[in-house]
């Protein structure tokens, strides 16, 4: 009702200004009076509202369809009408929403394409990277050393790009089940030996229990592999450790808790450190940051429905803290034989 005012309010004003001269030539002409103007705007009144009531009746359904807003592309054209202008707009809208949910599809296939193609270019890229590494494993030398450090972050950038591409498509590449949280946790230490080696930094592995947690390995895997590359890569000082130490919450839910020794990040910066492509100030300070590290930290663990949070202290280091679902709790090691 208000749309058909707004809409109609022009032709109030007209009609107003209308009789407004109507009455004033009556006047001047030296009618019969004011009983004589009275009636004659009492006719006009009767003609405008006649006018308007069945204009607002006609078109009652197309002005509450334009003051609802659509809750998917499939609305947008609104329910029939039977005036023409409301017919028209409708078609217009119609057209326009197939247009549209054609260039969607259009940019889907695209985008998917673009993804398996990355799946296949990093995966052609890993074999070749593995030859070198066969042909390297029994070779002894700082030549040799540097060759296998520039392999594994040549890895794990490959990594970085496979996990960022199928983001988009994770319930289709998830597997859910029970793990053991320590034996998580060093078998992610025992692949990145060779960085904590380069760096001397040393892990530290704490686990006050047995503790189960309800995740994904290989997700969860790369979680752990990208904290544990910005802890080593932010602690500049050698023989430093990386701590681990994972335990149980008051009140249910598992935590893993990984902390560094390393420079720390400014509070400044603390609040957009799960943006994508942000570096801050450290960023600037070592060349390697890229700015997704932590981005895809936050989107993994909020797709597996665990919940991440990051405390830090210039100068003194960095904590981050994984909150697993409050169902995971301490078990029987024989509930993880099989895991």
């Amino acid at each position: 009702m208000r749309l058909f005012v707004r809409e109609q309010f022009p032709v109030m004003i007209v009609y107003l200004a209308q009789l407004l001269l109507i009455t004033l030539v009556y006047r001047l002409d030296g009618g019969s009076g004011l009983n004589v103007s009275i009636y004659a705007a009492l006719l006009s009144t009767c003609l405008l509202l006649g006018y308007l009531a069945f204009r607002y009746f006609s078109n009652r359904s197309f002005y509450e369809r334009l003051e609802t807003l659509p809750a998917s592309l499939d609305e947008a054209g609104g329910p029939a009408q039977d005036s023409p202008l409301a017919a028209s707009l409708r078609r217009l809208l119609g057209q326009q929403s197939r247009l549209y949910q054609n260039d969607l599809h259009s940019y889907r296939h695209k985008l998917t394409e673009h993804i398996h193609f990355i799946n296949q270019w990093v995966h052609a890229m890993k074999t070749p990277l593995s030859v070198i590494h066969l042909i390297i494993q029994d070779k002894d030398g700082p030549p040799f050393t540097a060759i296998g450090d520039e392999l594994d972050r040549l890895r794990k950038g490959l990594d970085t790009v496979l996990y960022s591409a199928r983001l988009d498509t994770f319930e289709h590449d998830f597997y859910v089940e029970q793990l053991d949280l320590e034996k998580v946790v060093r078998a992610v230490t025992s692949e990145q030996k060779r960085l904590f080696i380069r760096k001397r930094v040393y892990p530290s592995i704490v686990m006050e229990q047995r503790i189960a947690i309800t995740s994904d390995d290989k997700w969860l895997s790369f979680v752990l592999t990208q904290l544990i590359t910005n802890a080593v890569r932010y602690t500049v000082q050698e023989g430093r450790h990386i701590h681990f130490h994972g335990y149980v919450r008051e009140g249910g839910g598992a935590v893993l808790e990984i902390r560094d020794e390393g420079v720390g990040i400014p509070s400044g910066d603390l609040p957009r450190v799960f943006d994508p492509y942000f570096t801050g100030v450290n960023g600037r300070s070592f060349q390697e940051s890229t700015g997704m590290g932590l981005y895809l930290v936050k989107q993994i663990c909020g797709k597996l429905g665990h919940e991440v949070v990051i405390s830090s202290r210039e100068g003194e280091g960095t904590a981050v803290r994984i909150l697993f679902q409050e169902n995971n709790a301490p078990v029987n090691p024989s509930r993880l034989t099989n895991v």
